[in-house]
């Protein structure tokens, strides 16, 4: 389904304030494991371009396939995004984490409980961390409580 341009723009004008641009090798292949796969929804793309706007929940990422135009600091080497992973905090994280095994995505870490100090409590989440097709690592929590 095509979205109008007014929606569009009010979409954009109440989505989350930083959203990273992720570039990647092969579109098709990434929307298969975003999209496919992880569950993110495509909000709009460009595909002359190689771009696509995901989100799920709370969380957007743009996709942008590597076209020669792009803002490089430096050589662009597998595994991208080195030294970076990016959180996603959903609602179901084992069913998703079943899917993604299901599906042959590498497991980077295994689902396990995590205890983080914040100030003078904790927080515990249950997470895992799977890797795309171009080595982006992506990990996906979910809230267990706060003490």
């Amino acid at each position: 389904m095509r979205r109008a341009a007014a929606e569009l723009l009010a979409l954009l004008d109440d989505g989350p304030a930083c959203v990273p641009e992720l570039l990647v090798t092969d579109l098709a292949a990434s929307l298969r494991c975003w999209r496919d796969v992880l569950g993110f929804t495509v909000l709009y793309d460009r595909p002359e371009a190689g771009f696509a706007m995901l989100a799920r929940e709370d969380a957007w990422i743009m996709l942008d396939q590597i076209n020669g135009e792009d803002w490089l600091a430096g050589p662009l080497e597998r595994p991208f995004g080195r030294g970076l992973n990016l959180e996603f905090t959903i609602a179901d994280v084992e069913a998703l984490h079943a899917r993604a095994g299901a599906h042959g995505l590498p497991i980077f870490l295994a689902l396990h409980e995590k205890h983080y100090r914040i100030g003078s409590g904790h927080v515990h989440v249950r997470q895992f961390i799977v890797s795309d097709p171009d080595g982006y690592l992506l990990r996906f929590s979910q809230s267990l409580g706060a003490d």
